[in-house]
């Protein structure tokens, strides 16, 4: 009928075996020494046909990847539409043509997100150009997050440092918060951008670092300080936990130690640490934290040279 839109034949995706991989930005040498070898690679994604398992140093990770050859913007934004609604771009190439092709896709929010923040249902699928004319994607990923970006809506007055931004990740990607009353320990506390995090949900928190707290933290509802290397403590001395939240600055093995004796104690439930980094990596201790039932192990978006161990009773994960 006259003024109905064009009708064309969507084009049929072909499958990639195995997984697209998309590095974390100054950490590429990380992943290809997890990968090993790859099968090809286009600016910051590496596809890997027989991926080992676990993986840690990416962005995201495409699950299911495809390629798509199409002849217009409208032919490839009709074709990601029919697969699912939501889908943000990573584009390294062809940037004026991604534009228009993702200006006729279902828009995305691009504002910052408050916090606490829930995840919403419905997953979000990936994609970038290859070429005027060739596109990858995947509509299953790792991060729930549009490219594997988070950025939240942050406070520039409260906390003394910025390093409550990757606790807020890491707690919107468990979905679980810590709740009014539950007992909480903030390992390596120090400046106390962690423990003023959990102390506005309302949780009681022992904040321990052989450095202090600033002031305006210290007297937070809920707050109590020791100075001492957190380490060094025994679960026994401290007691039963509702969370174990840890960001010292240490060796990962040292660390894993640490929490071997909490895990043996069945004192804690719910655990959240930062893995810190030394030179090139240490990706033993990093399986090995990933190898604890219930356990996961990712790089936030909001991490630097370390990773996330996160391990919670309820396994949602």
């Amino acid at each position: 009928m006259p003024g109905d839109p064009p009708q064309f034949k969507l084009p049929r995706l072909e499958y990639l075996p195995g997984r697209i991989y998309q590095a974390v930005s100054g950490f590429e040498d990380h992943l290809e020494q997890e990968l090993g070898n790859w099968d090809d690679s286009w600016g910051p994604f590496y596809r890997a046909q027989t991926p080992p398992d676990p993986v840690f140093w990416f962005q995201n990770c495409w699950f299911k990847p495809f390629r798509l050859e199409f002849n217009s913007i409208s032919e490839a934004a009709s074709t990601l539409r029919s697969i699912q609604r939501n889908w943000a771009p990573t584009l390294f190439t062809q940037f004026r043509r991604g534009v228009l092709i993702r200006s006729k896709l279902p828009p995305l929010s691009s504002k910052r997100r408050p916090f606490p923040w829930t995840l919403p249902d419905n997953p979000m699928g990936s994609w970038t150009l290859l070429d005027a004319n060739t596109l990858i994607g995947s509509a299953q990923c790792a991060s729930p997050f549009p490219g594997g970006i988070i950025e939240f809506d942050e406070d520039k007055l409260g906390p003394p440092s910025r390093a409550y931004v990757k606790l807020w990740e890491a707690l919107v990607r468990c979905g679980r918060l810590p709740q009014p009353g539950e007992r909480c320990l903030d390992a390596g506390a120090s400046p106390g951008g962690w423990t003023w995090a959990l102390a506005n949900l309302g949780a009681t928190v022992l904040a321990v670092d052989r450095a202090p707290l600033e002031d305006r933290i210290l007297v937070m509802p809920g707050v109590s300080f020791q100075k001492h290397d957190a380490f060094t403590l025994l679960p026994e001395e401290i007691g039963p936990l509702d969370w174990l939240f840890c960001d010292v600055i240490c060796y990962p093995q040292r660390l894993y130690e640490w929490i071997e004796k909490w895990l043996a104690s069945g004192l804690c439930k719910n655990f959240i640490c930062t893995i810190k980094m030394q030179g090139d990596g240490d990706f033993e201790t990093s399986r090995r934290f990933a190898a604890i039932p219930g356990s996961a192990v990712v790089h936030l978006y909001h991490n630097k040279h370390e990773l996330c161990w996160m391990n919670l009773a309820s396994n949602n994960i």
